[in-house]
């Protein structure tokens, strides 16, 4: 029986023997002898497939993690029961969310076989909408002659544009297919309404750091991995956990790298030890770690949201932990610098009016320097903020003041304070009765500078903190005086 390739656990092509209910990606139909003549020549026989893909689970209960989501009466569970026409409810369409290397479209594999559905896959990447409409018609006619279901998968579906999701949504609504979709993105901003009210959707979670040595271990004895052949020690497994960064695949990839470079990628000789992979082995094949940072999706607005509020909560060490995530990853140090000049702004404020200063000045470098240098600068700047006294009075006061105007409290300009260039002007009133604040005591003249409508509203309140304890104190003396209706109260 010939070979065909399949997406697995976190993408990347799987060998398997044909299987009736599987189909070629995009493909169209073919009988058994030219499926048989196109496997053989894609995947010859004697071909070693990764590590990964060869370690794939074939059941539910072979996953290893995830189990948050494939509980007993879970959507992935029944969806993986065998379709029965008896039953009162149907499983639910599911889209698939998490980050790469967690087993999404190897889930959507295993339903599909486990329930005994006709599976078909498409990639968003490559997909069209004649190409789903190629196997929505396929679905119908399936159902309809033969009263078997089908489970569309596809991958990277928040790829789809509108007109191609929309495609889907009369199959989906009527059960001709169980749509499975997989993303790495927030189905809320890259899926389109009706079909996230159609699908539930599943979050999947990077792998727990215990759940990934459980896999490097079943790997190195396991008779689809590494047979027993090598062996790791504790230290090294640590390693490549820590390298993996949650992600199961990277983590089967390593290992496999690392049994590479410990055997020469060449058989053992019989009697000879079995070769150790150490911490220093891991360290060659893979000298930095994973680390999971989308710029356009919620790993982006994840840790800029921990970096942001790190500074907030006055936690120096762990800003500068997630500016090193940033830098890592490669993010634009100049959002970075933007986002630390707003924090000196909302979360400083009065209580260091210099710290925004020295954010500005910062930002001007970082673009002038450019990185590796710029990341001195960042982190100046962040441990600026960091450390510094804190103060959301004055965002707290231009927010409550917009909303006086948005709600349409706003009155007239008093006469005394309107400008008057002209004689006209003057004849009108206005600037009459205006005081000088530099002719009165400590420059505070008792007079009205709010609309009558809004006399007497506060919005600047400071706090006791930095220099806003002198700001409070000054103006606990000065608004008195220009509440004052005498000018020699």
């Amino acid at each position: 029986m010939g070979c065909r390739q399949h997406w697995g656990v976190g993408g990347g092509f799987a060998q398997y023997a044909m299987v009736p209910g599987v189909r070629r990606l995009r493909g169209r139909v073919r009988d058994m002898s030219e499926q048989d003549l196109f496997g053989a020549s894609e995947a010859p026989e004697d071909m070693t497939r990764p590590l990964a893909v060869r370690m794939r689970p074939h059941t539910l209960d072979e996953v290893v993690g995830q189990s948050h989501v494939l509980g007993q009466g879970s959507p992935l569970r029944r969806l993986a029961n065998p379709a029965s026409k008896g039953s009162l409810t149907a499983p639910s369409s599911i889209i698939l969310f998490g980050p790469p290397g967690v087993g999404k479209t190897t889930l959507a594999t295993i339903v599909a076989k486990q329930s005994g559905r006709e599976f078909e896959e498409l990639s968003a990447v490559t997909s069209g909408v004649k190409d789903v409409r190629d196997v929505l018609d396929r679905a119908h006619e399936r159902l309809v002659s033969q009263g078997k279901e089908t489970v569309l998968f596809i991958d990277e579906v928040h790829r789809f544009s509108k007109s191609q999701q929309d495609a889907l949504l009369p199959a989906v609504e009527n059960r001709d297919v169980t749509f499975i979709g997989a993303t790495t993105e927030n189905p809320s901003f890259s899926v389109i309404k009706p079909l996230l009210s159609r699908s539930v959707v599943v979050k999947l979670e990077s792998l727990e750091p215990d759940q990934l040595k459980e896999l490097i271990v079943r790997a190195l004895e396991s008779p689809k991995g590494l047979q027993g052949e090598v062996k790791a020690n504790d230290d090294a497994i640590d390693e490549i956990v820590r390298m993996a960064g949650g992600d199961a695949r990277k983590s089967l990839t390593i290992l496999e790298a690392a049994a590479g470079a410990v055997t020469g990628d060449k058989a053992r000789r019989k009697g000879a030890r079995k070769p150790i992979i150490t911490p220093d082995v891991v360290s060659t094949v893979m000298d930095t770690a994973t680390v999971r940072y989308d710029k356009d999706g919620d790993d982006h607005y994840d840790v800029i949201s921990a970096f942001i509020k790190s500074m907030r909560g006055s936690d120096p060490d762990a800003a500068i932990h997630y500016l090193a995530r940033m830098i890592r990853a490669g993010e634009d140090p100049r959002f970075i610098a933007r986002r630390i000049m707003i924090a000196a702004a909302e979360e400083v404020g009065m209580a260091a009016p210099q710290i925004l200063q020295v954010t500005v000045a910062a930002a001007q470098a970082v673009a002038l320097v450019g990185m590796p240098e710029a990341r001195i600068i960042l982190a100046e700047a962040t441990l600026a903020v960091a450390t510094a006294p804190k103060s959301n009075a004055s965002y707290n006061a231009i927010n409550e003041a917009l909303a006086d105007v948005d709600a349409g409290h706003i009155g007239a300009v008093p006469l005394h304070l309107r400008n008057a260039p002209t004689k006209l002007m003057k004849e009108w009133g206005n600037h009459e009765g205006y005081r000088y604040a530099h002719d009165w005591p400590g420059a505070v003249a008792p007079q009205q500078y709010m609309p009558d409508e809004l006399k007497g509203r506060e919005y600047y309140h400071p706090n006791d903190r930095g220099y806003e304890h002198e700001v409070s104190a000054r103006l606990a003396k000065i608004r008195p005086i220009l509440h004052s209706e005498d000018p020699h109260d």
